[in-house]
């Protein structure tokens, strides 16, 4: 009862719109049923009196039946569909915001489509039941209910002779229907992996082309295209037998009604007139049969889509504020790791095993290590993206679990290794850094980067669109304008994961000069990857195995002629 219950307090800001499409609903039943009363009515009476004004007034109450019919049904789609997209927003919004909060373990182990397919294909389906579910249900219902009411009100035996098919339609519409569903589901989980594989091909065209595999993403593509192709077939074989077989049955829905009423003419219990009507109220009772099997299948589709949403909002967040949570108030910028050790999984094993770091405010101290001996960690774990599973981490004395997420990320800036830019304009982007910058503050930023001068060349300049990802740019053009992004936020500590290995010696010249403009008078923690670049850092830690290995300056780590030194000797332009 509990989801049913939650899935419904979506309608209370909309009561006022689900009692009108209910209302109109009521009416729209009601009105359906009329018309075969009043063809009776008229058979019986004013034609076989003729009398033609009564006939006239008849005519006049049917025409009025059809326009209040079409007024009911224009209301009904317009201002129901609306119900349902409102409802609709809401949901996505609130998934939307749910998603925002959770931690970065949540979207480790999530796929991205899978999260995308819970924002748009299961809200669309609750959606649709949000507005159809208890619109069809309740004019089916009553349509059925009334127009056997008037039927029985007619002719009792033929009213009855009319049931006998319509149990055997239901139980066929509801099986073979839902078998048709899973047809369709098929067809949509083979479309998803053609597109993963177009998708996959499409932006991996320059890995596709420089390793000569055109042939191998051909046939890759023939295959799940071929499966989409018979996924198909089956589904239209499927839908083949469901139409011919439920269409068959309307028929025998008539001729069971048609024969019955012949035979109770010929033994004297009905007439004309009474059979003219019951052949009308079958073609009203087939449509709402037909909305009857789609609200069964609709409604199991409904409540997984439902469900499938509350997982989601029912995780919580790993990582929360603390009740008495602060706002972080740094002046010197110092860090201090203690003691920290952290895994990722029970199953991984320690990646940081009893981490004592101190970083003295406003210097400039590098992180360097083999792969896989803690760099990003560390900083992932400063920003509190994940927790430690034992010691503490400080920034100017501060515990940072005791202090608000937000005052925290916005304390720390990160020009990241692979730099993600949005497909928008770079003054969009730019702004990412500081929602309110005036183009002034966006010049002085892109100047500190040392982007100003390409930009202004530009024909559209800060209304450029980057591209996906920033693909219209080049490798070194993404690193500066994330710099001139962190530059924005101002932040007080700054990390930055050099990247410039991939990079000509000019753009790595351009980022590291931005870099030491954007980090002075700030903390700066560098993730080094080619040792030559931190040779000037205030203060080198070596990781090794999760742990401080050595640490020092560059000159004073060369005479102990110990890790730091071998990894310098030997990769010093690699890493």
């Amino acid at each position: 009862m509990g989801l049913y219950r939650r899935f419904f307090s979506y309608y209370k800001p909309h009561m006022a719109l689900f009692v009108l499409d209910m209302s109109v609903a009521v009416i729209s039943s009601f009105l359906s049923v009329i018309f075969p009363l009043l063809t009776n009515y008229l058979l019986d009476g004013p034609v076989a009196d003729g009398n033609v004004r009564l006939m006239i007034i008849v005519f006049s109450v049917m025409l009025a039946v059809y326009v209040f019919q079409a007024v009911s049904t224009y209301i009904r789609i317009r201002w129901g569909h609306i119900l349902g997209v409102r409802i609709e927003n809401e949901m996505r919004q609130d998934l939307f915001n749910h998603l925002q909060l959770l931690s970065f373990s949540y979207f480790d182990r999530t796929k991205t489509g899978t999260i995308m397919s819970r924002i748009t294909n299961d809200l669309f389906q609750i959606a649709e039941i949000a507005h159809h579910g208890p619109e069809d249900f309740l004019i089916s219902l009553l349509t059925i209910v009334l127009a056997y009411v008037f039927m029985f009100t007619v002719s009792v035996p033929l009213a009855l002779i009319s049931l006998i098919p319509l149990p055997v339609m239901l139980f066929y519409g509801i099986v073979f229907g839902h078998r048709m569903k899973e047809k369709n589901r098929a067809v949509r989980r083979t479309i998803a992996d053609v597109n993963v594989d177009a998708e996959n091909s499409i932006q991996g065209i320059r890995e596709v082309k420089s390793f000569a595999q055109e042939d191998f993403q051909q046939n890759k593509f023939s295959q799940s295209n071929t499966k989409l192709k018979n996924s198909r077939e089956e589904m239209y074989k499927q839908m083949a037998s469901y139409q011919s077989g439920i269409g068959f049955m309307r028929e025998i829905y008539y001729l069971i009604t048609v024969a019955g009423g012949a035979a109770l003419i010929a033994l004297g219990y009905a007439d004309l007139t009474t059979l003219v009507t019951f052949t009308l109220y079958v073609s009203v009772v087939v449509s709402p049969i037909d909305r009857l099997i789609n609200f069964t299948e609709q409604l199991q589709q409904g409540i997984a889509s439902f469900e499938r949403f509350t997982e989601v909002m029912d995780i919580e967040p790993e990582i929360k504020d603390a009740p008495d949570a602060r706002d972080i108030d740094i002046k010197e910028g110092r860090v201090e790791f203690r003691d920290v050790s952290f895994s990722y999984t029970s199953e991984d094993g320690y990646v940081l095993r009893h981490l004592d770091m101190n970083i003295t405010g406003g210097e400039n101290a590098a992180l360097v290590g083999e792969s896989g001996a803690g760099k990003t960690t560390i900083v992932s774990l400063l920003s509190r993206f994940y927790e430690p599973d034992e010691g503490q981490i400080l920034i100017d004395g501060q515990d940072i679990t005791k202090v608000t997420q937000a005052s925290l990320h916005k304390a720390i800036g990160f020009v990241q290794q692979n730099v993600f830019l949005f497909d928008a304009s770079i003054r969009e982007n730019l702004r990412y850094g500081k929602i309110d910058a005036t183009d002034d503050e966006l010049w002085s930023a892109l100047e500190a980067a040392s982007l100003k001068d390409f930009v202004r060349s530009l024909p559209a300049g800060l209304d450029t669109e980057v591209g996906e990802r920033g693909t219209r740019l080049s490798g070194g053009q993404r690193q500066r304008l994330s710099i001139a992004r962190v530059f924005l936020k101002n932040p007080r500590i700054i990390v930055f994961d050099e990247a410039t290995s991939s990079l000509d010696s000019e753009s790595e010249e351009l980022i590291q000069q931005a870099f030491r403009r954007v980090s002075q008078g700030r903390t700066a923690i560098v993730i080094a990857h080619r040792l030559s670049t931190i040779v000037d850092s205030d203060e080198i830690f070596v990781l090794e195995g999760g742990s401080i290995a050595e640490k020092g300056t560059h000159s004073s780590l060369m005479k102990e002629n110990g890790l730091y030194n071998k990894l310098y000797s030997i990769k010093k332009d690699m890493i």
